[in-house]
């Protein structure tokens, strides 16, 4: 008797701790949503799927990515490559902070948030930039000599850095090297075809792949060989962003002209399921517990959310119209 008293406070104990660190979780976690039409970043909670705050941003906001502490936002403003202001925003406080110009860089558009500092492309400089917070200065930059350089990705140890050149249809990779005590960095350009926008690197850093929209092809890059070791006929015309799932194993590509969401098998590079979810798709961000994507219809304007398990959707979300950039938060510390 005893031993079943026990046995169930046990369970009970267990199942308080599990519910307590779920929600625990879910207070941490925010979903960031960009509204280009009403010129908004929303802050979503994740479990209930409502918002919980709409901040003002600039005129054309396009791409955000938060800090790794989840505190703070950041916003590029686009402008189809001549405007020069990423805007940062207050997490915690839920409200606007300061506005960054870029200038002489133009066009910032694609962003990402490595080693404590704000990576970001400027389409309408041909090149990529850098921003240290904690100086409030930009302190490095590159070009590509690439057309409409869109996209970024930095590796963790902020060595490598690859970008989508929509216009040029390439994909570049610049790597650092250090030669005594200074910074070498190198550039491999790597033919993709046209309207290469959206693409992602696998979670084992092996693979990059890249979606062409004019041809709706896939390139599979080896990231090893630096070339490209496959090319996928997907024939995903329109193709805007692509996403591996938490655990590598597929591939998720948006189209904003058909609306249809593309879903690859990683492995065998084999269409899964053409998930219709709308008018047109765009953003895509993944839920880091594996169980969620979330995929801004921005003609619908809504936030499609995708369960993982059944690849259908469960829900949609209003952030506000014509929504495009998608990122996480998760708060950490103090």
């Amino acid at each position: 008797m005893r031993h079943l008293q026990f046995q169930r406070m046990t369970q009970i104990s267990v199942t308080c701790i599990l519910l307590f660190f779920s929600t625990w979780c879910n207070a941490q976690s925010k979903l960031l949503a960009l509204s280009k039409t009403d010129h908004t970043l929303a802050i979503v909670d994740p479990a209930t799927l409502t918002v919980l705050a709409r901040i003002p941003v600039g005129g054309d906001p396009h791409e955000v990515i938060a800090s790794s502490d989840g505190k703070t936002a950041y916003v590029s403003i686009y402008g189809g490559g001549s405007l020069h202001e990423i805007n940062i925003i207050d997490l915690v406080a839920m409200k606007p902070l300061t506005t960054i110009d870029t200038r002489p860089l133009f066009g910032p558009h694609g962003l990402t948030f490595v080693n404590g500092k704000v990576w970001f492309t400027a389409e309408g400089s041909k090149a990529v930039g850098r921003y240290d917070p904690a100086t409030e200065k930009f302190d490095w930059c590159m070009g590509t000599g690439q057309d409409r350089t869109h996209m970024i990705y930095v590796s963790s140890d902020g060595k490598k850095i690859y970008t989508a050149n929509v216009s040029s249809g390439t994909v570049s990779l610049l790597t650092k090297t250090n030669i005594g005590n200074r910074e070498d960095w190198s550039q491999t350009i790597i033919s993709t075809g046209k309207g290469t926008e959206g693409f992602d690197v696998s979670p084992n850093g092996n693979e990059l792949w890249a979606a062409a929209s004019d041809d709706g092809k896939i390139s599979v890059i080896d990231l090893n060989a630096k070339k490209v070791a496959a090319t996928i006929d997907a024939k995903v015309f329109g193709a805007n962003r692509l996403k591996f799932t938490p655990d590598g194993k597929m591939v998720f590509i948006s189209s904003l002209r058909s609306g249809a969401l593309t879903i690859y098998d990683a492995k065998s590079r084999k269409e899964i399921k053409q998930l219709n979810i709308g008018s047109g798709a765009a953003g895509i961000v993944m839920d880091p517990n594996g169980s969620r994507a979330f995929v801004a219809c921005s003609p619908d304007n809504s936030v499609a959310v995708v369960d993982l398990k059944t690849l259908e959707v469960t829900g949609r979300i209003d952030v506000g119209g014509n929504p495009d950039g998608l990122a996480w938060a998760v708060l950490t510390g103090k």
